[in-house]
């Protein structure tokens, strides 16, 4: 199948909200030009602008809180896998180090969830990230709906997260 047939591709969403803006610029230039200065136009175009200036922050916040989820993942199965790896005597310390890491990824999670969730949401999967064993769910359940977010709006999500370059 060709890449211009395929339905799922979301890049050209990128280019239609483009070439809208581009639209938007030439009519209100047309009209500058010919003296027909639509204060209503202009008021809304600022309107739109600050619209999609809004979107592009909190697309930016959660590509930046999953980054974040998807680092404490992996030094999360690091942990766990030093803690089998080592001798017993220096697996309480592969252990202890798995606390900075939670409390990491329950700050990561209550950021995440913030923005994409209410805020009783964010306080109770950030103090479940604390459980252990509970925690790992989380963060892979928290991360799962980041992707879907991310994706919907357009920006590639790789293996390490969002290409914070899409977010336009």
């Amino acid at each position: 199948m060709p890449d211009d047939e395929r339905p799922w591709d979301k890049s050209d969403r990128r280019a239609r909200r483009r070439d809208e803006d581009d639209a938007d610029d030439r009519r209100r230039d047309r009209r500058e030009r010919d003296g027909e200065g639509d204060d209503n136009y202009d008021e809304e175009y600022e309107e739109r602008r600050l619209r999609r200036a809004k979107r592009r922050e909190r697309l930016l916040a959660i590509a930046f809180a999953q980054h974040g989820i998807i680092a404490c993942i992996l030094f999360y199965f690091g942990l766990v896998a030093a803690y089998f790896g080592v001798p017993p005597q220096f697996q309480l310390w592969v252990a202890l180090g798995l606390i900075p890491v939670g409390l990491t990824a329950a700050a990561f999670v209550f950021l995440l969830t913030a923005r994409v969730y209410s805020s009783t949401t964010a306080i109770i999967l950030g103090v479940l990230e604390l459980v252990p064993g509970v925690g790992l769910f989380v963060l892979l359940a928290v991360n799962q709906r980041a992707n879907q977010i991310l994706t919907n709006a357009g920006v590639r999500v790789g293996f390490f997260g969002a290409r914070t370059s899409d977010i336009r």
